[in-house]
């Protein structure tokens, strides 16, 4: 552990001093989204005409989160569970590199330094962007690139809007609440993503390997999955912002989905409802996606997510519907997932730095094990930025489970309590 520390400071002090050097005093990159209040209700990266590229400029950011844990849970008792109580829970870390490399074209670079399920250093994921094509030649299909980005990477795939308003390790600025949804949809996966927006008009269609743990083993048991979103987005006056898009993650042949599995960085309520494995004389794994639900779509899976967004003056609503369908490759037909979320927030004060909201969410599945299950849960938020780059905020949270059976841990399954967390990200 020691050695981790030593070489993650060694990276530390280098990047600091390329940092030193290739800012130029300024932190500014092009298409960059701000990572603090200024990033709040930002969902693609902007694409600007405007651009400020003189030189090579690397961007050194970061994020830094901290939770007290106030939360109760309990069950049937069939299965045994952890004892848990008031406390700290561990204090996660981001270190993210973002580099302008041309005009219109830069990278970035995601590492979890600390997170629930890793206690050593490790890359999320990356991508290069492409909003011009200059480095190839000056004013190449410069028409057509006012409207057309390209990502490539091994990255965050854009399913839906949720992602974009979720907490990312230790990114939590976004999110005015403390957990994700129930069916937190998120992966990393190897592929390329173009955009067309014009006139607030969106599309995008992309293209993955599909895989989360990379290797070029067992070639024919996955083929790539295809994505695509469609959307409006446009403030329609300067009271008024309204955006709806809709999504789609298809596979329908993959040894392993991880589209509900594919954040390793662990879940926001800490051992909820975890199984007591000394109790029960097992192996300790404990799990840490608690409070999550995953239908297990395991080896073929088509998810639809569609995301209305409205904002007037401080009031805004963001909604969530979708619907998961597919199967196991021992099954014979398609089981089904439906999520449901909506989120009122009201921002107010000196430029919004005040919020206080809720959100319902409820899932629905065809559970694999126990037939028809449901979840829900609501969530009561206040929080406040103390600068740009600083957010408290205070979240109620009580969840219940229906319809698990006798053999599982969330048999009359809930829990409730408060969540503090302290945010920085810049």
């Amino acid at each position: 552990m020691r050695t981790i520390l030593k070489q993650a400071m060694l990276v530390a002090v280098m990047l600091l001093g390329v940092t030193v050097l290739g800012q130029n005093n300024s932190r500014d990159i092009d298409n960059f989204k701000d990572v603090g209040e200024k990033g709040v209700n930002v969902f693609e990266a902007p694409k600007t005409q405007d651009y400020i590229f003189d030189g090579l400029k690397v961007r050194i950011g970061g994020s830094s989160t901290l939770q007290f844990q106030g939360v109760n849970h309990e069950n049937s008792g069939a299965v045994p569970i952890v004892e848990i109580g008031d406390n700290f829970n561990l204090a996660t870390a981001n270190l993210d590199i973002d580099v302008a490399l041309a005009k219109g074209l830069r990278m970035h670079l995601r590492t979890y330094l600390s997170s629930r399920h890793h206690n050593e250093p490790y890359v999320k994921g990356g991508y290069l962007q492409v909003d011009r094509l200059d480095f190839i030649q000056e004013g190449l299909f410069e028409d057509m690139m006012q409207y057309v980005t390209v990502k490539v990477g091994h990255m965050e795939n854009n399913y839906g809007d949720a992602h974009f308003r979720r907490t990312d390790n230790a990114m939590a600025t976004h999110n005015p609440f403390v957990g994700n949804l129930i069916m937190d949809a998120f992966t990393t996966e190897v592929g390329a993503e173009v955009y067309y927006r014009n006139n607030g008009w969106l599309a995008m269609v992309g293209l993955t390997n599909a895989k989360l743990n990379q290797s070029v083993e067992n070639p024919g048991k996955t083929r790539a999955s295809v994505l695509a979103k469609v959307g409006f987005d446009k403030q329609l006056s300067e009271d008024l912002r309204v955006r709806l898009t809709g999504s789609v993650y298809h596979n329908n042949k993959v040894a392993s989905s991880y589209l509900y599995t594919g954040d390793r960085a662990g879940a926001r309520y800490y051992s909820v409802l975890d199984k007591d494995e000394v109790a029960l004389s097992q192996a300790a794994k404990a799990d840490f996606r608690t409070g999550r639900y995953n239908p297990n779509l395991k080896n073929q899976i088509t998810a639809l997510m569609f995301n209305p967004f409205v904002k007037y003056k401080g009031l805004e609503f963001f909604g969530t519907v979708e619907r998961s369908s597919g199967k196991m490759t021992a099954e014979t037909k398609d089981r089904v997932a439906t999520q449901l979320a909506g989120e009122i927030i009201y921002r107010f004060g000196s430029n919004e730095k005040f919020y206080l909201g809720s959100r319902y969410n409820k899932v629905s599945a065809e559970d694999a094990t126990y037939g028809d299950v449901d979840i829900d849960r609501i969530q009561v938020t206040g929080g406040v930025f103390l600068t740009n780059n600083i957010l408290a905020k205070l979240e109620y949270v009580n969840q219940n489970y229906e319809g698990f059976g006798a053999t599982s841990e969330y048999q009359d399954g809930k829990f409730n309590g408060i969540m503090l967390e302290a945010a920085i990200s810049f």
